[in-house]
């Protein structure tokens, strides 16, 4: 008798929603950022030192091992796609169901001691339909909620029989560095940024004279967001894991998590208030979109920077 094979898992799978699920293997990588503050000075000479010194929550590296495969979306979730979810869920995001809008770009907003800042709200004139500058279905989503990806992965999985969630930290740091232990995911160069990125750049800065110190040399081609898939993926496959818009994922934010995170599939501290979004955006400075880099939110945050990207667990 011959040897009965398990069905082979396809390498991308697309959903009820149009989305392109990457499978991505499961794997050890080492997590977090040990590079010294005289290294990143060195390479970011404009960078306050409290600044740099702030990115001690990348620290200690440490082993981490994904114990099983999993599915991410091959791009950040689109306006499109969010809008076909809308249609067929029901769902209203919370910056229209709380009557409080999102944020936006607005040339005529100035507040004071912002240096210039343009972006404006909370302001019900502004949703995941407008963040004051153009957007087609195929640029990525911004103006979610924490809750509203939740509301969307959940729908997902009742749909389709199959969990939808966010990523950990983990499985987003795994998915962005791509086996790499660089800052990006193509090497240390900021300047290199341009060739897989969409950030703060030479075509930004005119708009923010008072940043235009921290912008790349380069001209990505975008002021603002690009659509998805614009520039060259990682080696899995992946689109805008840097730059473009900020992504959720389902960790809770510890500043010392690092230091007891378990090796095997690490879920994130048990308890706290803000939850942490990775990759930087398109309005982001470079030293804030390398792999290892933290930030975070509260869940009902929505900002004019602020998208997703969701996770498929394998079967």
């Amino acid at each position: 008798m011959g040897c009965v094979h398990a069905p082979v898992a396809p390498a991308k799978v697309y959903n009820a929603l149009g989305i392109s699920m990457v499978r991505i293997p499961a794997g050890e990588f080492l997590m977090g950022s040990d590079e010294s503050i005289a290294s990143l000075e060195r390479d970011f000479p404009l960078m306050e030192r409290e600044r740099l010194e702030e990115l001690r929550d990348e620290a200690p590296v440490h082993r981490v091992r994904i114990t099983r495969d999993f599915y991410l979306g091959q791009t950040e979730v689109t306006v499109g796609q969010f809008r076909r979810f809308l249609l067929a869920s029901g769902y209203v995001p919370e910056s229209i169901a709380d009557g409080t809008g999102g944020y936006g770009y607005n040339t005529q907003h100035r507040p004071k001691g912002a240096r210039g800042e343009q972006f404006d709200g909370r302001n019900v004139r502004y949703s995941w339909t407008d963040p004051g500058f153009a957007q087609t279905d195929d640029h990525p989503v911004v103006n979610v909620t924490w809750n509203d990806a939740q509301a969307m992965a959940q729908w997902l999985s009742k749909t389709e029989h199959r969990r939808y969630r966010l990523p950990t930290e983990a499985e987003w740091e795994y998915a962005a560095r791509a086996s790499t232990r660089t800052r990006y995911h193509n090497g240390d160069d900021p300047q290199g940024l341009t060739a897989v990125a969409n950030t703060f750049d030479a075509k930004a800065k005119p708009l923010w004279p008072a940043f235009a110190a921290h912008a790349l040399q380069g001209d990505d081609g975008y002021t603002f967001t690009a659509p998805v898939a614009s520039f060259a993926p990682n080696a899995f496959g992946l689109y805008d894991m840097h730059g473009n818009a900020w992504e959720w994922t389902s960790d809770l934010h510890d500043d010392n998590y690092y230091a007891r995170s378990p090796v095997d599939d690490p879920q994130g501290p048990s308890e706290g208030s803000v939850y942490v979004r990775r990759g930087g955006s398109w309005h982001t400075w470079p030293l804030y979109v390398r792999s290892s880099y933290r930030n975070w939110n509260s869940p009902q945050t929505r900002y004019t920077l602020v998208g997703m990207r969701l996770l498929m667990e394998a079967p």
